[in-house]
């Protein structure tokens, strides 16, 4: 079996996320309250009285203090992959696994990225749309015509017949439009805080590159496929410029599950919250076996099924 570990990104987060996790496993409990944020991380995930999860400033501290936790768990387990990925901010969870960084570390990393990205999309009138049954060039073309109403991108590349868009919130809808004559089969706004993955968040970017030069970068105990090449990092990229370029770049989630595959996984686990992963590879790699884990009985599943 050659296993890889797939970490979800924004938008599968709920309130009650880890806290049967919290209570079961001590070692998730320690990743939780080592986590040095601004705010109540454990009461925001598990119960999010004030409604705040879905910030991102929020939600990227919880999703990834969740993933370092279900991580910990796996490893105490001896589950332990031979590839990480993850979409969008699910790359801070991979490199975690990897070892480039502490839990604690990429928890504040994450909180700081949320706090960039924030700071970057305010006052951006923007959107993001999902674009179902079209291909890439078809999509691209459509940006390209839709360009004179102003930024607009191709932002993630999740599976075969799913794209996003992101951009200037006019551009985005006449890109939308065009996307639809060219043969679209839907075209569906999504609720986001942000152009993510375009280069209106440069600024975030700039952020980061700034923030990276007072991080301390592990060396990797297992290959990360990144989101901006859609494989592994070469011998003149360094993981800093990689996650500054991530930000403001595509996330290339088809084809990294497609080098997955060609590296010879056949088990890809997702640690969510949610299987959204799950289904791109589903869609992209159908060969491959996937669980995905997220609560208790998800992990007891999991140990079960990969020692059969």
């Amino acid at each position: 079996m050659s296993l890889a570990f797939l970490y979800a990104g924004q938008g599968s987060q709920h309130p009650g996320m880890g806290a049967d996790l919290y209570e079961a496993y001590p070692v998730f409990k320690a990743v939780l309250d080592s986590a040095d944020v601004d705010f109540d991380l454990k009461t925001v995930s598990f119960t999010d009285p004030d409604g705040v999860l879905n910030q991102t400033e929020y939600t990227q501290p919880c999703m990834v203090a969740f993933a370092a936790g279900m991580t910990a768990i796996l490893y105490e387990m001896g589950i332990r992959p031979d590839y990480a990925a993850g979409l969008s901010l699910g790359e801070y969870s991979a490199l975690q696994a990897a070892g480039v960084f502490t839990p604690a570390q990429a928890i504040s990393l994450a909180a700081f990225r949320g706090k960039a990205m924030a700071s970057a999309a305010a006052g951006i009138p923007c959107g993001m749309t999902a674009v179902l049954g079209l291909d890439r060039e078809k999509l691209q073309q459509a940006c390209d015509q839709a360009a004179d109403a102003g930024v607009v991108e191709i932002a993630n590349y999740n599976c075969p017949g799913q794209l996003v868009i992101g951009g200037a919130q006019e551009a985005v809808n006449k890109a939308a439009s065009i996307a639809k004559e060219l043969g679209a089969k839907r075209c569906l706004p999504l609720k986001v805080s942000g152009p993510f993955h375009t280069s209106l968040l440069a600024p975030a970017g700039d952020a980061l590159r700034e923030k990276f030069q007072s991080v301390t970068f592990g060396e990797m105990a297992f290959p990360v496929l990144f989101n901006c090449l859609g494989h592994e990092m070469g011998e003149n990229d360094t993981i800093p410029v990689l996650l500054e370029k991530q930000v403001q770049s595509s996330v290339y989630m088809e084809d990294t599950i497609r080098r997955l595959e060609a590296l010879g996984v056949d088990t890809i686990v997702e640690i969510g919250p949610g299987k959204a992963l799950s289904g791109f590879v589903k869609k992209t790699a159908p060969s491959i076996k996937t669980y995905a884990v997220e609560t208790v009985a998800d992990i007891e599943a999991l140990s079960a099924a990969l020692k059969g």
